[in-house]
């Protein structure tokens, strides 16, 4: 007997289940989509509050700054750094369901593996 410990074989089939279950695909898809869905609270923030809806947004006033100035300067900045933290949470969610282990790093059990 073999007392190593061996790492599973990732096949390179992109419909292969590996960790959990979610296949590269699923994988893929939803790291796309969340991507995405980041971009477009950029878009609307930096381009639709800065630009588009300026004129509405200067009837309000932040510490003597008009609130469309201060978000096409500032805000959309505050915006983006918070979207940096947004995604890297997302992203070690997403990672955590791909590899199969939980919050505090441990590795899940699947179906067919021993406990050890």
């Amino acid at each position: 007997m073999n007392d190593q410990k061996s790492e599973p074989e990732i096949s390179e089939d992109s419909s292969s289940p590996l960790g959990s279950g979610m296949t590269r695909q699923e994988y893929w898809k939803k790291n796309i989509t969340c991507v995405l869905s980041l971009l477009v609270v950029w878009f609307v923030v930096s381009y639709g509050c800065g630009i588009l809806f300026v004129e509405q947004m200067n009837k309000i006033s932040i510490g003597g700054a008009q609130f469309g100035f201060w978000m096409a300067q500032q805000g959309s900045i505050y915006v983006f750094v918070v979207l940096i933290f947004v995604y890297v949470r997302l992203m070690n969610r997403l990672d955590r369901e791909f590899t199969g282990t939980c919050q505090n790093e441990e590795k899940v059990q699947t179906k067919g593996e021993e406990q050890s």
